[in-house]
């Protein structure tokens, strides 16, 4: 029989972040790799996802101008969706996906009528590493017409910011370089 024993805040953080920074360890280098068809096969990969209502065109052609890279946008008239779908959906961003250095995510426009969309900062976008003046112009380019809630300033842990952009998603902004 197992018994609880309590763990303070700071022994559950700490097992946490060490469990977490075992995990991410890569694998001794005396294990060798095993061949097999799954290895060759394309590594999954985590893509943020965002979802607007009716202005994924016009946010992923922002975010292309911030930061560049490829875009490919597909309407549902364009997909094998189409005769699955409503007339007055016809329009809409079936799925959009932006590639660039280092940054890739992907959207598309509500597509269920019959479900209310929960618009809010329920989806986050954290841009971190890089140096001050990368984070700074990005921040900068995504301020046009945004809630700036966390001006991008020198921290004790660096330098942070964030900003609701102007299509309502969340951008957080995290370097450990310090600057003026």
């Amino acid at each position: 029989m197992s018994k609880n024993v309590p763990v303070s805040r700071r022994k559950f953080v700490v097992s946490a972040l060490s469990a977490a920074a075992l995990g991410a360890t890569p694998p001794p280098a005396f294990s060798a790799p095993v061949s097999r068809a799954a290895d060759r096969e394309p590594q999954l990969k985590l893509t943020p996802y965002l979802l607007f209502d009716g202005t994924c065109a016009d946010a992923m052609r922002f975010y292309q101008s911030v930061f560049g890279g490829e875009l490919n946008v597909s309407k549902v008239k364009d997909s094998v969706m189409k005769n699955q779908m409503p007339p007055f959906q016809q329009d809409k961003v079936l799925n959009a996906r932006l590639q660039s250095a280092g940054v890739e995510f992907s959207a598309s426009d509500w597509l269920r009528p019959d479900e209310a969309r929960v618009r809010g900062n329920t989806v986050c976008l954290y841009l971190r590493g890089g140096t001050r003046p990368q984070l700074k112009t990005l921040f900068e380019k995504l301020s046009d017409g945004a809630q700036v809630t966390d001006p991008l300033k020198a921290q004790p842990f660096g330098t942070y910011g964030a900003l609701n952009d102007k299509f309502g998603v969340r951008w957080m902004f995290w370097t450990n370089e310090k600057g003026a």
